[in-house]
């Protein structure tokens, strides 16, 4: 059982003052528990009034809210009717007296380049460039690929693709040439969007270089569309490529299309345990409806609100920042370099200078905050922000403290969250009418019928369990693009009509959930079950360890054994003492029969873009195995320390 203290606990001032709370009373509900099941009992009634709480926008109204004809994993949501997210997004707010002067996205360049667009000025550009890509002859039910860094033109590409009734296909800014290639093969996509290059560490990234390669794969790509963002030399190919300042060149002038409810607005690929990436299908009524409702009336941004995550476009939370924010009318932060660079406070400044009111980041990139000390933090005027999202692992109990204390001056509350890609946002979350404690969730969220089942599938209270959903929710994936067969042994092969999320979880007596790691990552030793992120929030309390990564490999007695990778301080130095010194803290706290026994030191984890540690990569090259699809890796280069230990390690049995 967790024995977390109440780390923030909301007045009755704070609780009324929340969207939430005042939706709930307008419901009829003030306690939290009794609207969550009437949210799961009801889903038709609860998504209906989820809608009219954001105010969604329809062309035509829709005749049924869920029909579940298809089956639970195939509900068809909001039947005959038609919209558009990028009305709802942008069209709406930028015709508007009261808001059309706001500005929707503050934008800031790894260089220090600066933008702002306000609604009206956004809905110009987007309608400009809506209009180049209908000239194109891109139009419903086509598919474009974005392979773009955090820059303007990413947003405007988005809502001008969804504007022309077609499909846009987010790739992380970092995938080499095969991992475009790859993406681009499985959609089928018409046209590519891409940048000559862009900024990152005062350093200029080609993208075109590598798009060029990627494209050269792809028999289906009629268009690839440039965006001079770098200024630097790239190769144009007269029969295929599109310089950016042609589509704006084109009138402010463009009627968005009408969209079916279900019709398709994205499709994103998550890169799976193979090689293969999944193509997570979402529509428009889906993704956008669940982002702005986690965003809005859970984490209680509103359209006077500034919210920014650091994440990539290529990753879920990209996305859901855009519509997170825009549906509900607030601004959106945008930036393309990196928190550390060029000092260590880049993150806070930029906080300060947009007086950022929604902070979202995730515990990596804290614990790697922390080792450079407070003073960088300190420096900064956080006073402006009144939440701080984190998501994308399980946390540490000490790193959670340190940004509860430094960042939110012990009085911000931290929104956990977790859900997932498929998901569209959250399962999991930190309401803010109830406690908060460290690491924890205080709350499935609304509407998500979450219950932890044991192997029989059976609830369970006070151990580690598989968590479920029981009732399908808006903007769960509509399946995988071509592959639904794979959607259904992916989700639902487990217990009958029970969506398997593939996280371990623990649900104790007072409501709260604990995220001890993947189901598939979970160590099995001497037949005790054991989260890799137990053993990592252990080792990350020794005072020498800033980071660290727990893999489980095949032991001839125990089965599996854990093997911990460590990063240090930055003021530490190795020793075979201190190695001892951690096995030793790790034997007591977890028992010796748990306790890994191996403890290794290297110089960095392998990590994605938004600063998540990437186990099986750690565990592949530990045992020189295939990776699968590894191209989501910010650093690569830490695989090669790792690949040598593990030589060692297999040489010396």
């Amino acid at each position: 059982m967790n024995t977390y203290e109440k780390a923030w606990v909301p007045s009755e001032s704070q609780i009324k003052s929340t969207r939430l709370f005042q939706w709930m009373q307008k419901l009829g509900y003030e306690n939290y528990d009794a609207f969550h099941k009437e949210s799961t009992e009801d889903i038709e009634w609860f998504w209906d009034e989820a809608l009219k709480e954001l105010g969604i926008v329809w062309d035509q109204s829709y005749e049924k809210t869920v029909d579940l004809s298809r089956g639970i994993a195939y509900p068809k949501w909001f039947t005959g009717g038609k919209m558009n997210v990028a009305h709802n997004a942008l069209d709406k707010w930028a015709l508007s007296d009261d808001k059309q002067d706001t500005v929707a996205l503050y934008w800031e360049g790894d260089n220090g380049d600066t933008i702002q667009f306000t609604y009206e000025e956004l809905f110009h550009e987007v309608n400009r460039v809506a209009n180049g890509l209908h000239k194109l002859g891109i139009g419903k039910g086509d598919i474009v690929t974005l392979y773009l860094p955090m820059i303007p033109e990413t947003l405007i590409s988005m809502l001008a693709i969804s504007k022309v009734g077609a499909i846009f296909s987010p790739a992380f800014s970092g995938y080499k040439a095969d991992a475009i290639a790859t993406r681009i093969q499985a959609a089928r996509s018409k046209a590519l969007i891409t940048a000559d290059g862009f900024f990152r560490r005062g350093k200029t990234i080609p993208m075109k270089m590598e798009a060029d390669l990627a494209c050269d794969q792809c028999p289906s790509l009629e268009h690839v569309i440039v965006v001079e963002r770098a200024d630097c030399e790239i190769d144009w190919n007269e029969y295929r490529d599109t310089p950016w300042s042609r589509l704006l060149e084109n009138e402010t002038v463009f009627k968005t299309e009408s969209m079916e409810a279900d019709d398709p607005f994205m499709i994103i690929y998550t890169s799976g345990t193979t090689g293969r990436p999944k193509g997570a299908v979402h529509t428009h009524s889906g993704f956008p409806t669940k982002a702005a409702f986690d965003a809005g009336v859970c984490m209680d941004v509103t359209s006077e609100d500034i919210l920014f995550w650091y994440t990539d476009m290529g990753w879920m939370m990209g996305p859901f920042l855009v519509y997170g924010g825009l549906v509900n009318g607030s601004s959106i932060v945008m930036f393309e370099g990196t928190p550390d660079f060029p000092e260590p406070d880049r993150l806070w400044s930029l906080v300060e200078k947009y007086q950022v009111t929604h902070l979202g980041i995730s515990p990596t990139l804290v614990r790697s905050m922390m080792k450079h000390g407070e003073k960088w933090i300190q420096k900064h005027n956080l006073s402006s922000l009144k939440l701080i999202g984190t998501t994308g692992e399980p946390w540490n109990p000490e790193p959670w403290r340190w940004l509860f204390k430094q960042a939110g001056n012990s009085n911000v509350p931290i929104f956990n969250y977790s859900g997932g890609t498929e998901i569209s946002g959250g399962i999991l979350g930190n309401v803010l009418i109830k406690p908060i404690q460290p690491v924890t969730f205080n709350a499935a969220l609304p509407g998500m019928d979450v219950d932890v089942y044991d192997v029989t599938g059976d609830s369970l209270k006070n151990q580690v369990g598989e968590l479920v959903l029981r009732k399908p929710w808006i903007g769960m994936t509509s399946g995988f693009y071509n592959e639904n067969e794979r959607y259904e042994d992916t989700y639902w092969n487990r217990f009958k009509d029970t969506w398997v999320h593939g996280d371990w979880v623990i649900l104790d007596d007072e409501g709260f959930y604990t995220i001890t790691g993947r189901s598939d990552d979970v160590l099995n030793v001497a037949g005790k079950r054991l989260g890799p992120a137990e053993v990592e929030s252990v080792l990350v309390e020794h005072p020498s360890i800033t980071e660290a990564g727990v893999i489980g490999v095949p032991h001839e007695i125990k089965g599996e054994e854990a093997i911990a990778f460590v990063v240090l301080n930055p003021n530490v130095k190795e020793s075979e003492e201190l190695i001892s010194e951690f096995k030793s803290h790790l034997a007591d706290k977890l028992g010796k029969a748990l306790a890994p026994k191996k403890v290794y030191i290297v110089d960095d984890l392998p990590k994605t873009r938004n600063a998540k540690v990437m186990r099986r990569a750690i565990k592949s090259a530990y045992l020189n195995k295939p990776a699968g699809d590894l191209s989501a890796l910010e650093n690569p280069n830490t695989i090669e320390q790792i690949q040598t230990i593990g030589k060692k390690a297999t040489s010396s049995t």
